[in-house]
């Protein structure tokens, strides 16, 4: 049975969105992410940027099989901000991605309520703004061969539309190739059948 093996994602920062309520200005940024410290980067430079804003709220996800994510509400009641604005990462089904909602305060007060709304429209106007990817899980094969066996391996490559991502050709031969997932079952049995070729996953 053929798992999901595709995700969505985003490869550059989106641009700068502006959503305004009641006087408030929420400034929204998309940014794409790979490790916790992306996020206090890119957070650190907003702060830098917008230096008279009261509130930098956020939400991210990281990984692709295995998630791990954040809610910030810097400042704002409880739940109002950072789950909202993660909401629309979920809905819209991205990961490894901060977006982040930067307000200033207009002096009216918006309540529970309408901070919920405001900070949910300003994430939604933000991803709407940002360019998403649909990308393969893919996974890594090392293979070993001489070059007696050069030929098939080729063959099967050129057959399969197997991606090299590196060759190194010394005393034998070695590739390290990418499959995606739902396929890597079958190509590496193909592999290991192969008289001669030694494959293994690599992480």
């Amino acid at each position: 049975m053929d798992t999901k093996d595709t995700y969505k994602t985003i490869e550059k920062p989106s641009e700068e969105t502006l959503f305004k309520e009641k006087g408030s200005k929420f400034f929204g940024y998309a940014f794409p992410i790979v490790s916790e410290d992306d996020v206090k980067e890119y957070v650190e430079t907003l702060k830098k940027k917008h230096h008279s804003a009261r509130h930098f709220c956020y939400a991210y996800q990281l990984g692709i099989e295995t998630i791990r994510f954040r809610a910030n509400d810097d400042g704002e009641p409880n739940n109002s901000a950072g789950l909202p604005i993660y909401g629309q990462i979920q809905s819209f089904d991205v990961t490894n991605i901060l977006l982040v909602s930067v307000r200033y305060f207009g002096g009216t007060k918006l309540g529970v309520g309408g901070l919920i709304s405001a900070y949910k429209t300003s994430a939604q106007i933000t991803l709407e703004a940002s360019v998403i990817l649909e990308k393969t899980i893919d996974i890594h094969f090392k293979l070993t061969f001489n070059y007696d066996v050069m030929n098939a391996v080729q063959r099967i490559i050129k057959e399969k539309n197997i991606d090299i991502i590196n060759q190194k050709l010394e005393m034998n031969c070695e590739y390290t190739i990418s499959v995606r997932k739902n396929d890597a079952d079958a190509i590496f049995n193909i592999f290991e059948n192969l008289y001669k070729v030694d494959i293994k996953i690599i992480d």
